[in-house]
C-alpha cells in the first residue's frame, strides 16, 4: 500500500509540474501577431 501511495504522490507532483507550466505559458508569454497572406488557384474562386 506504501507503494501506490508513492506513486500517486510522484504522478500528481508531475501532473502539477505540468499545469504550472502551461499556466506560466499562458499567462507570461505574448504570441506574436503577424500578417499572413495564402494564394488561392483561380479555379477554386470559381465554384466549378
Amino acid at each position: 500500500m506504501p507503494s501506490l501511495f508513492r506513486f500517486l504522490i510522484v504522478v500528481g507532483v508531475l501532473a502539477g509540474l505540468v499545469y504550472g507550466g502551461m499556466w506560466g505559458l499562458a499567462t507570461f508569454v505574448e504570441p506574436q501577431q503577424r500578417e499572413m497572406t495564402q494564394t488561392i488557384p483561380a479555379s477554386k474562386l470559381t465554384g466549378k
